[in-house]
């Protein structure tokens, strides 16, 4: 009697553990074009990149080992190398507060049960769809060039008027104010965020005495802090790897002067066919944004606040 009872036990755990492993391969099966398509187009690609990275590798011929050759010079002898690093942390520290800045101001005056909101936020989104694409790119470069429509319109003042993607001293800013104009993604994440803070908390607050701003102090910067958190990292990572506007705009110019990061890195690959050194300037990117990410995560802790830690 006992053995018959093992023996049924036995089936019913191997029955069991070939429904389980049918189930598996029927999820696995589902996943694989993804997983097929992370190997192949994500993660192949890094490992040959990081090869590439220490050889000498011009597409043409067979790549040699050079060890770390490439990566001494980038930090010794390119002076452009630097001067991209430079000008792409001007360019993030420049646009990632103000663009979040003005989201979070659009945001908060979209946050109303006003008729016909919805049209204006979906007309405020427009440019987000729009602002890489090379349309875009070529129009701002029209709106700001020497007979563009800015300096038709600071001619009836009589303003001064110059080129502005040409200009030395304008052309970055230009770049910087066409990022800010593309707003709308942070600006509907706020406006989420925004609508997820409860009405009572200001409510309290007004009958407290809480001014406007003090409630936006107290309430809303901390209630939105993980939201904040959120396109912080988004658009310091989307910063450093910019490269439409800089390369169809001003093309790095002038005299390097919006030279982003991406930008020079496209250069040594498609320009000079610099495989190599294009690959281990991507690496290096990977590691500026990683270090930056891992800065806004560990400052996170004092300034990032959730509503489960509150009612600890």
């Amino acid at each position: 009697m006992a053995e018959q009872i093992h023996e049924l036990n036995q089936k019913k755990h191997t029955s069991k553990m070939r429904s389980q492993l049918r189930l598996d391969l029927i999820g696995f099966a589902f996943i694989a074009p993804w997983l097929i398509g992370f190997l192949g187009f994500i993660i192949g690609p890094m490992i040959a990149s990081l090869y590439f990275s220490f050889t000498n590798y011009d597409l043409l011929s067979a790549p040699s080992w050079i060890g770390l050759d490439n990566y001494i010079n980038m930090f010794t002898n390119d002076d452009r190398f630097w001067k991209a690093i430079r000008v792409t942390l001007i360019f993030v520290f420049g646009s990632v507060p103000l663009k979040l800045a003005f989201a979070l101001f659009v945001a908060m005056l979209f946050n109303t049960k006003r008729r016909g909101v919805g049209v204006y936020r979906t007309l405020y989104y427009v440019p987000s769809i729009l602002g890489g694409s090379v349309a875009i790119a070529v129009v701002w470069k029209q709106l700001f060039g020497s007979d563009g429509a800015v300096n038709d319109i600071l001619a009836i003042f009589g303003i001064p008027t110059t080129s502005w993607v040409t200009s030395p001293d304008f052309a970055l800013s230009t770049l910087i104010l066409l990022v800010i104009w593309q707003f709308g993604s942070p600006m509907l994440i706020f406006l989420a965020g925004l609508k997820a803070i409860p009405f009572e908390l200001y409510e309290a607050a007004s009958v407290d005495g809480a001014n406007p701003f003090l409630q936006f102090i107290k309430i809303t910067l901390p209630m939105l802090s993980p939201v904040i958190f959120f396109n912080l990292v988004m658009q310091t990572i989307q910063g450093f790897m910019a490269f439409t506007q800089s390369f169809l705009i001003t093309n790095g110019g002038p005299m390097d002067n919006t030279l982003f990061y991406a930008v020079y890195l496209y250069e040594k690959a498609f320009a000079h066919f610099d495989m190599g050194y294009a690959s281990a300037l991507a690496w290096i990117l990977l590691i500026i944004c990683g270090l930056f990410t891992a800065f806004i995560f560990r400052t996170a802790k004092s300034w990032v606040h959730y509503e489960s830690e509150g009612g600890n």
